[in-house]
């Protein structure tokens, strides 16, 4: 006479190895799908996040405004002389020599990075610089592409810029990443220096998101 093997029912709440199988898929197709939807979403935002102000490569081509004061307005010589002191900048910067970076800058001026790092100072902007350009700015190239330039009075400019660092043997980046302010003065020596830089990393992802959610926050240059 046969015995037969009774098997206890599993405890409730218990799953079958197959079944636990079954759920880790679904779980991990689940997320990949996710992965991707949200990956392509981002890809797509990033990809149609392009400016339409693309500014001047030249800044002697950008026509400035002018405010008059009292003491007089500026002079198409001045609107020279700023953009010789940018460029003037930005060969100091392609050759690394900290030292005549810093002398475009007044001695009393302030520089704030993209990532929100201050200076105070010529001495402490020469300082960073020196280090910056030993250390992993080594060998680095400036990209600028001038917005704007304004005048307030014979010896004050604002110049907005796009711009960007690259390595010498890498092609000039088309697409600019950071967005730049430049305040100038001409000193008593009738040179113009920088009294004041901020820079800002461009958030295009971000900012196209805020475009798509509400369109009267786009810039009028923009639309």
């Amino acid at each position: 006479m046969s015995t037969a093997t009774i098997t206890p029912p599993e405890p409730a709440g218990t799953a079958t190895p197959s079944r636990r199988r079954t759920v880790r898929r679904v779980l991990v197709a689940t997320a990949l799908t996710l992965a991707v939807t949200v990956g392509g979403g981002y890809l797509w935002l990033d990809a149609t996040s392009d400016v339409h102000n693309l500014g001047e490569s030249d800044c002697t081509a950008v026509h400035p405004a002018v405010t008059r004061t009292a003491a007089g307005a500026p002079t198409a010589g001045d609107h020279r002389a700023v953009c010789d002191t940018l460029r003037s900048l930005t060969d100091a910067w392609d050759r690394g020599d900290a030292t005549a970076y810093g002398e475009h800058f007044t001695p009393d001026a302030t520089y704030t990075t993209y990532v929100g790092t201050h200076y105070q100072g010529r001495d402490d902007i020469t300082d960073a610089h020196r280090a910056l350009f030993d250390g992993f700015l080594k060998d680095t190239r400036l990209a600028d592409s001038f917005l704007g330039i304004r005048f307030y009075g014979p010896d004050t400019a604002i110049v907005t810029s796009r711009g960007d660092t690259y390595t010498g043997t890498v092609k000039k980046p088309s697409e600019l990443s950071k967005t730049q302010t430049y305040t100038l003065v001409r000193e008593s020596d009738r040179t113009w220096r920088i009294a004041a830089f901020h820079n800002t990393k461009r958030q295009s992802v971000m900012e196209r998101i805020s475009f798509l959610w509400d369109p009267s926050t786009k810039p009028k240059a923009e639309k």
